[in-house]
């Protein structure tokens, strides 16, 4: 029995590596699927996490992140991401695991992905003898060129191409200085992403997952608004460093917000029975429209003052 138990065991860790590498195969090699896939590579991690234990899962992960070194062929920034990516995946399961709330489950999962992330890049610049800031605006240069490259292959018109290389500096300053911003939302809506489709996965297998209660009634606690409105504040003081800090704390607040509008949504769409189809068409069009975007993001953040679900009147009456 433990050999059978033990082949079990072995079988499903390798099913676990296969879906992680078909997912990472198809984030770096499809053109417009990739970066939607990419999304997803820390949710068969969490999966297997679930499934199998922390020591199985560990080697799930460990066994994903080496074919995705082989695959890089050496240290590169973009190595870093993926491997970001699978620590999320255990980290979250880690979470699942200990049943805390979905606050909780978010920040430490994410700190524990970002803070490795963080030594890593630290130590690969005392290594290289860069520093953080040459070693990330070199990745930035670079993929700045090959988005230029890109357009040009689509056939983007010669105007806006050279528009676009007159940019490429300013382009670059402001990347390089909101990445901490884009590092930490990003994560964020990984995260949140990957445990909403976890959710019906695990639960059709009779695996553990936390009651994080009505999800559509969530909310961001009412003090981040006044952070927000401080970092809006600090985008007015006329010295770029300081711009850059209300800027990278309102890019991740905005992020907050947009879960909290999202749950507005949500909310709605089940109060009216919305048929599921359309529900889908939104929340597609939400990745194409940036207007749509902003608007989910308003209902948050006006939602403090709104109060647009009527959350506890409906419980007081």
């Amino acid at each position: 029995m433990p050999q059978d138990f033990n082949g079990e065991i072995a079988r499903e860790v390798g099913h676990g590596v296969v879906a992680t590498s078909l997912i990472f195969a198809a984030s770096v090699y499809l053109p417009i699927v990739g970066f939607f896939s990419s999304l997803f590579i820390p949710l068969p991690i969490l999966f297997y996490r679930s499934k199998l234990g922390r020591k199985a899962g560990a080697v799930v992960a460990g066994v994903s992140g080496t074919v995705v070194v082989i695959a890089f062929g050496g240290p590169t920034l973009d190595l870093l991401l993926f491997g970001e990516l699978i620590l999320l995946g255990f980290a979250l399961g880690e979470q699942i695991e200990r049943n805390v709330s979905i606050e909780k489950t978010l920040l430490y999962a994410c700190g524990a992905a970002l803070g490795t992330a963080l030594v890593v890049i630290v130590l690969a610049g005392s290594v290289t003898g860069k520093g953080v800031t040459v070693l990330v605006a070199d990745y930035v240069a670079r993929n700045l060129k090959l988005t230029l490259a890109l357009y040009e292959n689509m056939g983007m018109p010669p105007d806006s191409i050279e528009m676009i290389t007159r940019s490429l500096d300013q382009l670059q300053y402001v990347l390089v200085r909101i990445i901490p911003a884009m590092a930490v939302a990003s994560c964020l809506f990984v995260a949140w992403a990957c445990l909403l489709v976890a959710r019906p996965m695990l639960q059709r297998r009779s695996l553990p997952y936390p009651d994080f209660g009505p999800l559509t009634d969530w909310k961001a606690p009412e003090f981040l608004v006044w952070g927000a409105i401080a970092c809006g504040l600090l985008l007015l003081v006329p010295k770029p460093g300081i711009k850059m800090i209300g800027l990278n704390g309102l890019l991740v607040l905005v992020t907050i917000y947009f879960f909290q509008g999202i749950a507005i949504v949500a909310h709605f769409f089940e109060r009216k029975n919305v048929p599921r189809p359309f529900r889908v068409a939104f929340y597609g069009l939400l990745a194409l429209q940036q207007l749509l975007l902003l608007l989910v993001i308003g209902l948050g953040f006006f939602d403090m003052w709104a109060n647009f679900r009527k959350l506890g009147k409906e419980e007081n009456s």
